[in-house]
Order: C-alpha cells, then structure tokens, then sequence
C-alpha cells in the first residue's frame, strides 16, 4: 500500500446529468479565439490559423449552483460561457471522422478570465496561466451523455442579475468539436477524463461579488453561480 506524506487531495469530477455517478476529471482544455465575434472584440481577425489552446488545473471545476469566490490579483474578472467537451476515450492523432466518437457528453462551462492579467501578459508575450488557470476558474454544469446527440447548433447564451450578456449559436464555432479533439490530439495524448471547454462567443464582461451568473446551451443544464467575495487571508 502507498504511504502519502499528508493525505491525498479528493480526485475533482462533474455530475452526470439524471444519473448518480461523477465524471473524473483528468486535464482540462480550452480553446481560444474560436468565435469570430469574439476575435473581433478583443480587437483582431480571424485569420483561419489553427486553434489556439491553453490548459486549467484540473481542480479549477467548481460545481454548478455554488459559490465563486472573486479571484484576487485582478480588478477585470470576465465571464465567458462556452460549450464543453467531455472525452470519453483518449487516443492521440485522432482522425476527424472518427473525433466524435471519443466524446463522453457535453455541458455547460464558464471560463472565467482576470481580463487585466491576460492583457498584461499579451503586451508582454507571456503565457495566459495567471489569467486563466486560477482557483474556481472553471465553474460547469452536470455533463448530458453523447447517446442524446452531438449538440453540433443551438443558443448559447449567459445573463448576468438576469440582465442577457452574451448570446449566439454553437453553430458559429469557427472549429468544430471534431476538428478540435483532432487537433488538440497531435500537441497531447487525450485521457477519458479531459474536459475541453470550445471558446466564447462575443459579449465577454466583467463580473463582482454578489453577481448572479447564468448560461447555458440550448438542450444542455443551465450553468447558474454567484460570485462571492475573495475569503479573508490567512
């Protein structure tokens, strides 16, 4: 039997929707720049380049209808609602054709973003990690089985305070899920267990504690969190 320094931390996992069991989490994907109406917003093109990727820690998941702190080090912290991916079967330099059957499901994600460091870290050509890859940057409903289908149209959208922020089709995805895991599968050896969250659509803004966020996509659970204050430091 293993002998840990300190125990081990709990293993993250997702609900799966109308069952009792989790999803382990294994890695967590994201993809950038993949809503022309979002590339546009933050002030580029659409160049038709390859998907631009950037990971969360796998812990980052936080549980739809529970609290998000607000992340310190920022005053710009944007919600961005996208469509997740969750793999079911790993594999490298998948084939496009064949991408979709690696899927497990599908849900509901918020990639939360502290807006000022990823700008700061732009200018400087530094990498995205503080600006994305916080604690609670990854909140994200329960998973939908892929035997109710590949959700390859339909709304997405987010609110917050009820107030519509955000909203287009996942039909608009510059890339598709399949072309996504196709790509992604030549840079990393995907693992069931990977989450990839696909990108934003355009609407991207900043939140503050006591904000009520809610998304979705059209067929899948509705993302709802509040954004509390950042715990007092210890």
């Amino acid at each position: 039997m293993t002998e840990f320094a300190f125990p081990p931390p709990a293993a993250p996992s997702v609900a799966v929707a109308a069952s009792s069991q989790r999803f382990p989490v294994h890695r967590i994907y994201c993809v950038g720049r993949n809503y022309a109406d979002h590339v546009r917003e933050m002030g580029a093109e659409p160049q038709g380049e390859p998907p631009v990727f950037f990971t969360k820690p796998a812990d980052a998941v936080v549980a739809n209808g529970a609290a998000v702190p607000y992340p310190p080090r920022t005053a710009n912290c944007h919600h961005e609602i996208e469509l997740v991916a969750a793999i079911g079967r790993g594999g490298c330099d998948i084939r496009e054709p064949r991408a979709l059957e690696h899927v497990f499901g599908y849900a509901a994600g918020n990639d939360l973003t502290r807006r000022d460091l990823q700008h700061a870290a732009k200018q400087r050509g530094q990498p995205w990690d503080a600006a994305k890859g916080f604690d609670c940057s990854a909140p994200i409903a329960a998973i939908r089985p892929v035997s109710l289908g590949h959700p390859s149209r339909g709304r997405i959208w987010l609110s917050v305070n009820g107030e519509l922020r955000q909203e287009s089709d996942v039909s608009q995805m510059l890339w598709d899920v399949a072309h996504i895991i196709a790509e992604l599968s030549t840079l990393y050896e995907l693992k069931p267990g990977d989450l990839i969250f696909t990108g934003t659509p355009a609407g991207v803004g900043a939140v503050k504690p006591g904000d009520r966020l809610e998304g979705g996509i059209e067929g899948l659970e509705v993302l709802r969190n509040t954004i509390v204050p950042a715990p007092p430091a210890h």
